[in-house]
């Protein structure tokens, strides 16, 4: 996958928040829809998309679509 499928994919967790505002270099926490079960649903996708586990600090240290692509490319 790369990054703009998984953009894309990241994107599909989101029920409220306008598509367009999703890009690579876009800071999804500051995202309105944002949340801790968001955060939750990311780490199932990347579980099931990429059979790579990624935890909280993993999100909690990124802070663009981006920077979480290459933290989990790098696992």
């Amino acid at each position: 996958m790369n990054l703009d499928e998984f953009v894309g994919r990241f994107a599909e967790e989101f029920n409220e928040t306008e598509e367009s505002l999703f890009t690579a270099d876009a800071h999804f926490r500051e995202f309105e829809e944002w949340g801790s079960l968001t955060a939750l649903s990311i780490i199932a996708m990347v579980d099931e998309e990429f059979d790579k586990s990624i935890t909280g600090a993993d999100i909690r240290s990124c802070t663009t679509i981006e920077d979480l692509y290459n933290i989990i490319q790098s696992k």
